[in-house]
């Protein structure tokens, strides 16, 4: 097979058209789609641990059939070839491929994602891989997990194996997907796997994950032909102070620290911050924790940037006396996921609709990210890798499955994205989140994110409304006028 070669040098179409070569495709996480969490030499990763801990996962869900896309992928490809699907963006499972987190690979592992780009390319679909989407394997967090500088050791070997398996074929890659959830979600407060809340790891696997991205991309770039493109994902938080108050300000700007300059700094500027390393030195000593070359290897260079993006961060000092929800949306714990801010108060925008999540809906939030970004790294292409919400969507007596609320959030975040690059921002694609229902973390099957209905009892899947006016998106290569479903 040849690979899909990803021309991501977009030029701006008249009117309100998207940009020549504007990629369009749709996105999931292989645990929480792919099933088959024992067959064909895959062993736990730390998502099967952590789902089968009793309390952690609502309803005790777990991914071991998920929407059983391990044995389904060819009907899932034909689906995303019906939808007109440009590309395809989907991560590997590491314990998969390589069970143990070291060693030889499991080629039973590779055959299937072997199989899966093949479907992909004789589809005309581009196969965008993601190396790491959250599952670990469990021996490796045995030994230590990402607080151990080892971990990226081991993240640079599985690297080449992916890459040398799949690299005659996938020409677009992504190193991880948001390393933030798997520091701080999984290390800080808990609410994801592996549920440890230790704030100083929390930190110390930032920078792991940090070096893991550096020496994964000088694997890539050593095993890749030319023209294949290197990324990684980040979901940078869109950072708001409640008021004008110089609190509120400082309030965001650690937050904005702890939260996108973390990874931003030392991956695209080849340092850590001087304030984030001054609001968590009585936590980690930095002095230590990185070491001699780190920052040249975490800074090789990418060729895109993606970015995910839901909705905004809100925040405020507290005042004494107040009473504010510990929730910052991304599931409630007595352990903050902010180690050094763990003071800083979250709030919910007032007077914007809200998605099943309880996230409100700002596609401004979008449009401001993007052209921060833009303006902070200019000359790095974007990709809007992940959005979308979740909504109680349900099967109607016809059969069908209505997602009017879901076809305004993507208008209004696909509009965003236009204004966005009308104004300078180099954005080259959009991948909706999600393209199929799917196990939704900490939220198991409680919350609906797909564009395609999944009924988990029979497996069968259907196109919601938002599938089909998606697929008249990617057909007419613009939006249709608002509230036209």
């Amino acid at each position: 097979m040849t690979a899909v070669r990803p021309d991501i040098t977009p030029k701006q179409a008249p009117g309100t058209q998207f940009p020549t070569g504007f990629i369009w495709g749709a996105a999931t996480a292989s645990y929480q789609i792919e099933g088959a969490a024992a067959e064909d030499g895959r062993t736990p990763s730390i998502w099967d641990t952590f789902s089968r801990t009793p309390g952690k996962v609502r309803n005790g869900d777990t991914g071991d059939i998920a929407a059983d896309h391990y044995h389904r992928y060819r009907d899932d490809v034909a689906l995303m070839k019906r939808l007109g699907l440009k590309a395809y963006r989907f991560s590997v499972s590491w314990s998969r491929v390589q069970p143990t987190g070291r060693g030889p690979a499991v080629e039973r592992g590779l055959d299937f994602y072997r199989k899966l780009v093949d479907e992909l390319l004789d589809a005309g679909i581009m196969p965008v891989a993601t190396l790491y989407h959250w599952d670990l394997p469990q021996e490796l967090e045995d030994a230590g997990g990402w607080p151990e500088r080892v971990t990226a050791d081991r993240f640079a070997d599985y690297a080449a194996i992916v890459s040398g398996a799949l690299g005659d074929r996938v020409g677009m890659w992504t190193t991880l997907n948001e390393p933030w959830c798997s520091a701080y979600l999984g290390y800080g407060s808990g609410v994801h796997a592996p549920g440890r809340t230790e704030p100083a790891a929390a930190l110390q696997a930032a920078h792991h994950l940090n070096l893991a991205h550096g020496r994964a991309i000088e694997v890539l770039r050593d095993q890749l032909p030319a023209a294949a493109q290197t990324s990684v994902t980040l979901n940078l938080h869109q950072v708001r102070p409640l008021t004008g108050s110089e609190a509120d300000a400082d309030a965001a700007r650690r937050i904005d620290a702890v939260g996108n300059r973390v990874f931003t700094g030392p991956m695209l500027r080849g340092e850590y911050p001087e304030d984030l390393i001054a609001d968590t030195s009585h936590l980690v000593d930095w002095s230590k924790l990185v070491r001699d070359g780190d920052l040249a290897t975490i800074s090789r260079p990418v060729d895109a940037l993606g970015i995910n993006y839901y909705t905004p961060t809100l925040v405020s000092t507290p005042v004494a006396g107040a009473d504010y929800a510990r929730s910052d949306a991304h599931g409630a714990s007595d352990h903050s996921p902010w180690p050094g801010s763990e003071h800083v108060a979250f709030h919910l925008a007032e007077g914007k609709e809200r998605t099943a999540m309880d996230w409100p809906i700002d596609p401004d939030g979008l449009y401001n990210l993007l052209m921060d970004t833009h303006r902070d790294h200019p000359g790095l292409p974007l990709m809007v890798t992940e959005n979308g919400a979740a909504f109680d969507d349900y099967v109607s007596p016809e059969g069908r499955v209505e997602d009017p609320e879901r076809v305004a959030y993507l208008h209004g975040h696909l509009d965003a994205v236009q204004r966005a690059v009308a104004d300078g921002a180099d954005v080259r694609g959009y991948f909706l989140w999600s393209l199929m229902d799917n196990f939704e973390w900490a939220y198991g099957y409680s919350k609906r994110f797909g564009a395609v209905y999944v009924d988990y009892a029979s497996q069968r899947r259907i196109p919601k409304t938002s599938a089909h006016w998606y697929s008249d998106v990617i057909r007419r290569h613009a939006l249709p006028p608002a509230g036209t479903v």
